[in-house]
């Protein structure tokens, strides 16, 4: 499993970047070591020379010349002085040069060129190398040295810097193991535990990950984590509340339709009431109870399938608008509910539905302390655009920023928040939406958009104008 892991991954990873950078490294560094390797023996070289100075007639025997070239490495030296004069320190038979180079010429890529060709080369050239003093300057030494104590020496080198380089990189990849195992990837893991441990109950808060409250990543991964398993498990629990609402309701439909119906039976004989007001306001409660006796039914879908079914029809918007006010408001309330619709606005629609929409949104109005209602209705191209606009106090911050969400956007004591989310649902399911524009200290303006249905054309509906006179 640690071979698989990023923890591993991460440690490869560091020493193999350590060891590209050593390389790098190495590259001009056993170049400047050759260098360093021609100096030193020209600087060696020089000294050599001093002792032909300290002779008598200017010459050593054969025998200490022989000892000195050897403790410089190499074959003979010539020493050119800045008033002309020439010293030379060399063997019975120098062997000839196979390579001749002047240590202060050339550039760095030719340098490192030439140390991987002596890196690399097999057998032994001999070299000529011409350089300055370092002790003078003006005098220029020439020596002649085999190439092969420079490759081992090269090679030493070599092997020396690759220690140290595979040394500092697993100390460094270590170094970065540990702090990435602490600060990334044991971070991870616990967010990883969180995870697999919250998807085997989201229900159970006390699997809900608790942020460490860090500033970095890290920690805006694990607030953010929190935030989304708690919105899941809320979400989860309104759904449970939402079954057992369900059953609820499946448990009492039966019960409640037999006495709708009932009331359904009593108010057909008020229709024939000797009494002309009890005649006025009956079949306004019969339109009443059989909209309540078909939402109980349309509740029992719900709570079955979901969405509630849906027959579009083509209708007016205005009549039915006009349905609200009477519906809502008593002879003696003082609440006004304006309609500024077009009487040829017509959509496509449930109109039970849409009924439930726009009585809801209304009564929201009126609940929040509205003085007045305005429905101001206009087409939009293909669609029909119907704005709610009331003058009352405005939603509190919680309702807006919960709106259309169950059981947390009432702004009422006692509500449950559901008539939003259900209006927007019944939109939806017919092509259109719900959407709140502003709420403010002055009114709030809930937007309700619907298909609208194609105009009629002038002629057809001239004629449906003198059929009706």
């Amino acid at each position: 499993m640690f071979l698989r892991s990023l923890s591993a991954r991460l440690l490869v990873l560091t020493i193999f970047f350590i060891m590209l950078g050593e390389v790098l490294i190495f590259v001009p560094s056993v170049a400047r070591y050759r260098m360093s390797y021609f100096e030193d023996h020209i600087a060696a070289a020089h000294i050599a020379t001093l002792a032909l100075l300290a002779s008598p007639n200017g010459k050593l025997d054969q025998a200490l010349t022989d000892e000195l070239l050897a403790e410089v490495g190499v074959h003979s030296i010539t020493l050119h002085r800045p008033n002309g004069m020439v010293q030379m320190l060399d063997g019975p038979e120098p062997p000839n040069a196979d390579l001749k180079f002047a240590i202060g010429g050339g550039n760095v890529p030719i340098w490192i060129q030439r140390s991987f060709e002596t890196l690399f080369s097999s057998g032994n050239r001999v070299m000529q190398v011409t350089g300055t003093s370092s002790f003078e300057p003006d005098t220029k030494v020439e020596i002649l040295l085999d190439e092969q104590p420079l490759r081992e020496a090269m090679w030493k080198f070599a092997g020396r810097i690759f220690q140290l380089s595979v040394i500092l990189s697993v100390i460094a990849a270590l170094l970065v193991f540990f702090s990435l195992q602490w600060l990334l990837v044991r971070p991870m893991r616990r967010i990883t535990a969180s995870m697999a441990s919250f998807s085997l109950d989201p229900e159970d808060a006390s699997r809900v990950i608790v942020p460490r409250g860090g500033r970095d990543e890290i920690g805006q991964a694990e607030k953010e984590l929190a935030a989304m398993q708690e919105t899941v498990r809320q979400a989860l629990g309104q759904r449970a509340r939402l079954a057992a609402l369900g059953t609820a309701v499946t448990k009492i439909n039966h019960d409640l339709r037999n006495i709708l119906a009932t009331a359904r039976l009593v108010t057909d004989g008020l229709t024939t009431s000797a009494a002309p007001e009890v005649r006025r306001v009956a079949p306004r409660l019969i339109d009443a109870i059989d909209r309540a006796i078909a939402l109980c039914s349309r509740t029992l879908d719900f709570s079955r399938q979901g969405a509630p079914p849906i027959s579009p029809s083509r209708f007016a918007l205005r009549p039915l608008i006009e349905e609200i006010g009477p519906a809502l408001l008593g002879p003696d309330d003082e609440t006004l509910v304006d309609l500024d619709i077009p009487s040829d606005l017509a959509v496509n629609a449930d109109r039970d539905q849409s009924y439930r929409v726009f009585l809801n949104l209304v009564r929201n109005s009126i609940e929040a302390g509205a003085r007045r209602v305005r429905v101001a209705a206009a087409r939009d191209e293909g669609t029909a655009v119907i704005d709610i606009i009331d003058d009352g106090p405005g939603l509190p911050p919680r309702a807006r920023e919960n709106l259309f969400r169950p059981f947390a956007a009432s702004a009422r004591p006692g509500g449950s928040g559901l008539g939003l989310a259900i209006a927007r649902e019944l939109m939806r399911v017919q092509g259109g939406d719900v959407e709140l524009i502003a709420s403010t200290g002055a009114g709030t303006t809930f937007r309700v958009t619907m298909p609208a249905s194609k105009r009629a054309p002038a002629r057809a509906a001239s004629r449906a104008r003198e059929a009706a006179k």
